[in-house]
Parts: structure tokens; sequence; C-alpha cells
């Protein structure tokens, strides 16, 4: 019988709130944190006053400065009263100690090793559907993540993430389908995306492999900028790749119009936690769209690179999940398993 992890981070929750002052302070502070919810369109983002992610803001992620800093997600750095979930025997399931959703978790390898998606798709799969009712999410390591040298997930109480529950409900450009699978792209939210909805893990794995490889690699970079949110409902994943052109928005500053906010996946899922509150007063839709358009790709760079997959897929268009019309672009449709 397969281990009930949802049940096991639940005893994790309960037994950090209670042993470890840290966590039960910075919980009880996110508990008590203002918000306020602004609409860009279809999507709800909700604003989040929480000082304590400020280091997480800030964070220097030159590799200089790497270096110079013992990691926080290796064992021997961590605080002895930080306890962990193991998974697989390859990742630690942790409780976040300065958090920005109500149960938030960090998931981290066992060993030390660069934050890649490369070879680790798949685990992210099964670890949103082993983790019932949560989202999984990656950030790049020049893409918000605050630890690039120890590959690392996090995850967040699904209800809490607006974009999850308005996703499946937007336009969706297909670029392949088949029985109950789902690979396009939707540009109706301000972060151009690509989307990929199956009950297949290997349909996923192929789609995402599909899509990496033609998303456009920066000189000295790793991996393709991107962000991931992936979650599990009705035997079927969810996976959102929201591709970047740069870590930092321009506004990233002190001034008028300047705020210190870095996106990462939980601010693209809709959840923008703010440390300072001058920003968390002032900001205002347009500069949420303008934030969203400096730090992602464009609708037109997205079309561009769905284009690139035409040798493998068929264009078609689908509007909430209703009937796909085929395009007349005449490219070899890739026979579904």
């Amino acid at each position: 019988m397969r281990r009930n992890y949802t049940e096991e981070v639940a005893h994790l929750l309960k037994r950090q709130f209670f042993e470890w002052d840290t966590v039960r302070e910075n919980y009880e502070k996110l508990s008590q944190a203002s918000t306020r919810t602004l609409k860009l369109g279809v999507s709800s983002i909700i604003m989040q006053f929480n000082p304590g992610r400020i280091h997480s803001t800030t964070a220097n992620i030159e590799p200089e400065s790497i270096a110079k800093r013992p990691c926080f997600l290796c064992d021997k750095n961590q605080p002895a009263l930080q306890d962990a979930v193991m998974w697989e025997g390859r990742y630690k399931i942790q409780v976040n100690p300065y958090p920005i959703f109500r149960q938030h978790l960090t998931i981290s390898a066992v060993e030390h090793t660069p934050q890649t998606i490369y070879g680790r798709f798949a685990d992210m799969l099964l670890l949103a559907q082993d983790l019932k009712d949560y989202v999984v999410f990656y950030n790049g390591p020049q893409c918000g993540a605050s630890a690039p040298d120890h590959m690392h997930f996090q995850a967040g109480r699904l209800k809490e993430l607006p974009f999850c529950s308005e996703l499946p409900g937007m336009t969706i450009y297909v670029i392949d389908s088949g029985l109950g699978c789902h690979f396009g792209f939707v540009t109706s939210l301000f972060r151009p995306l690509f989307y990929i909805n199956t009950p297949s893990l290997e349909q996923a794995s192929m789609q995402f492999d599909d899509l990496i490889g033609v998303l456009p690699l920066k000189d000295g970079h790793s991996e393709p900028m991107i962000n991931i949110l992936c979650w599990y409902q009705y035997n079927t994943w969810h996976v959102a790749v929201v591709p970047r052109s740069k870590h930092r928005p321009s506004c990233y500053d002190s001034g008028e119009r300047q705020f210190l906010v870095s996106p990462a996946a939980a601010e693209l899922g809709g959840l923008w936690a703010l440390a300072r509150e001058e920003d968390y007063n002032k900001i205002t839709v347009p500069d949420v769209a303008d934030i969203y358009s400096d730090v992602c790709l464009s609708a037109a760079e997205v079309n561009l690179i769905a284009n690139k997959l035409n040798n493998y897929y068929h264009f078609k268009t689908l509007t909430h999940y209703g009937t796909s019309s085929s395009s007349e672009s005449g490219h070899n449709e890739r026979t579904l398993n």
C-alpha cells in the first residue's frame, strides 16, 4: 500500500507548530496578515503584507554570494528542530518557516545539487499526486529560487492560489489533444503560459520535454527561464509552465513607482507576498499588469514558441473544454497512446 503523504504532512505541520517557536510565531503572524484582492481582467490577485518574506525577496543569487553562504536546505545547516517527511528516499518535505501559504512546504533533494528541472519533472508530477489538495511549484535558478544551488520544489494549499481554479476556464489554444488530454497555451491571463492537462504521466512528461526543448535558452543559463505550477485533481495532472524574460522587474527598487517585488511561481499564481507595507498600500492593477509584462514573455513570443512545435502537433483551438476545431495548418498530428 502506498504511503499517505497528505496525512503524514498534516502530522508534520502539527508537530512543528507545537515544537518550533519560529514556525508557530510566523504562521500566527500570517493568519493575521493584511490582504486585499485586485481584479486583473478575469484574474484575482491577492496582495499579502508579509514582512517575513524580505530575505527571500531580496536574496542575492549571484554565484559569488551563493558560494559564501551555508546552504539552508542541507541537513547540517538546518535548525535542530526542523523535521521532515522523507519522500521516496530522495526528497525532504519540510514546513517552510517563513510562509506565504497557511500550509507552506519546502521539498528539497536529499543531496546538495543545483536547481534544475531536467530529470526532475516526473518527480514533480508524482509529488503533486501524493500531496492531495496542494499545488507543487518550481522556480528556476534565475526565476525566483532563493537557493539556486540546491534542488527544491515548494508547495502550498491549492485553494489559496486563485490561478489554479481560473486556468481551466480560460480559452486554450490547443497544440495537441486526445482522450482527456490537452496541451496548449493561454494568453488571456496577462502572463502567457503553456498548459498541460492529462491523466497520463508519460503524456505529461513527453509534452513537457517537447516544450522545454524549444524554449529560449539564454547565454550562461543552465535551462530556459521558467516557473512551473503543478497540481493533481480528479485523476488528472494540471501543469502550467510560464516562460520568463528576466528575473526581476525594472521597478525592483525604492522610489515613487518602484516596488520591492521579485515574482516567482506564487506571484504568477496570483498570491503576492509584499515585504514592505508601502508597496502593499500603493500597488495597483496597472502596476501588476506592467510587472507581469516585464518579467514574462509576450503573447507574440509564446505564439512563436508554439509554432516551433509544428513538426509534432496539429494546431487546434479549444474554448472552455468545448468542441475543438482543427486549424488549416496542415501539420502532422502526433499519435497519442
